[in-house]
């Protein structure tokens, strides 16, 4: 059985040039703004709410906290046009600072009313298509897409088939209607802190057909391919087309989890790369979250003199002493930011935002 998931099917593009890592970044309990936050901003055509946040806080994530809007308006934002204008009250050391908006409004006589300039709300994160860049895995139970549709034979002799081909699937259902995502089994995800916990069944994104012809065994022809596809892959319904727009930000619980792998299993990571968490929607993961990534560092040999109690060897007839290594704690280092774009109960997919560092599988995610 599928495990239930909040997809977006289309992820606006993340410009990693406007994050800010924060090295320095307040206590949790403060809200740094930026060193030259104005008083008010007068909204713009092609403004992103990630991009306004910059202009107030040092710490762009930590945005809803200061909105004078309850936590569903801010992670579902179709509330703020071209004209408006934010508006940042400073408070004082007794209260944070508050960010407001004044609506764009038409006085229309004999009454009032709030008219957007623009047809469309500004967007959460900046605007474009990186669709071509995401994978869509699904998270399912042991049995796989067991039940699921599946391609039966190809056109041709060939074995291995990609975009624009041609081939035949058995199991399709008219109704689902003609778009359909091809899909392998792919590694069982297990915590890296317990290898006997199952976080979940993956199953890999190859990418979609296109159904020509309705039957029994129903012609389909490869629309997009992320990889070669073969035989006893299995096809779902392409989910409805949903674009979700939330605004970035850092989780309501705190989250201690590790990335489990990088994308293709890669060996290092960097801006740009998918990752996938071992944290989901049971543990306090929602689309839009902004995680901190740190590396944890070995202990290192202290190059000092060893204070530690002097010790004996015995060897045959003689004896000698000597005093054991030391070593030195590190503690973990941040490394960088991710942004997740997918999420099951127990795992999530995201995107490397910004990095200092190479990302390693086993790196700590937790609250930025």
């Amino acid at each position: 059985m599928r495990q239930k998931s909040s997809t977006p099917k289309r992820l606006v593009a993340v410009c990693a040039a406007l994050l800010v890592l924060a090295a320095g970044s307040a206590p949790a309990d403060e809200i740094a703004l930026a060193p030259s936050s104005p008083d008010r901003y007068v909204v713009k055509k092609g403004d992103t709410l990630w991009g306004i946040a910059q202009q107030f806080l040092r710490d762009p994530w930590r945005w809803p906290e200061i909105w004078r809007l309850n936590r569903n308006e801010i992670k579902n934002p179709h509330w703020i046009y071209p004209g408006d204008v934010v508006v940042l009250l400073r408070g004082n050391p007794a209260q944070p600072p508050q960010l407001v908006l004044e609506r764009n409004t038409v006085r229309l006589s004999p009454t009032i009313r709030s008219t957007p300039i623009d047809v469309a709300a500004i967007s959460s994160i900046p605007p474009g298509d990186i669709e071509p860049y995401l994978s869509r895995p699904l998270i399912t139970g042991r049995d796989g897409l067991v039940n699921a549709a599946e391609i039966v034979a190809g056109r041709g002799e060939r074995v291995i088939r990609g975009e624009g081909d041609i081939m035949y699937a058995a199991g399709i259902d008219p109704k689902a209607g003609d778009l359909w995502y091809i899909y392998r089994p792919g590694p069982t995800l297990v915590s890296l802190d317990n290898p006997d916990i199952v976080l979940g069944y993956e199953q890999r994104f190859l990418g979609s057909a296109k159904v020509e012809r309705f039957a029994d065994v129903s012609t389909v022809r490869i629309a997009a391919a992320r990889e070669e596809i073969l035989i006893g892959d299995r096809l779902i319904p392409a989910p409805r087309e949903e674009i979700i727009n939330y605004v970035p930000h850092a989780p309501d619980r705190s989250i201690n989890g590790r990335i489990l792998r990088l994308e293709g299993n890669a060996i290092e990571g960097g801006r740009s790369m998918l990752v996938t968490l071992d944290q989901g929607k049971n543990n306090g993961i929602d689309v839009g979250a902004v995680l901190a990534i740190y590396h944890v560092v070995p202990p290192l040999l202290d190059p000092r003199p060893s204070k530690e109690p002097e010790q004996i060897l015995v060897f045959s007839e003689a004896t000698k002493g000597f005093r054991p290594d030391t070593y030195l704690t590190i503690p973990p280092e941040r490394i960088g930011l991710l942004f997740v774009y997918r999420v099951f109960d127990y795992v999530s997919y995201a995107i490397l935002l910004n990095t200092t560092d190479p990302i390693l599988a086993g790196d700590y995610v937790r609250n930025p």
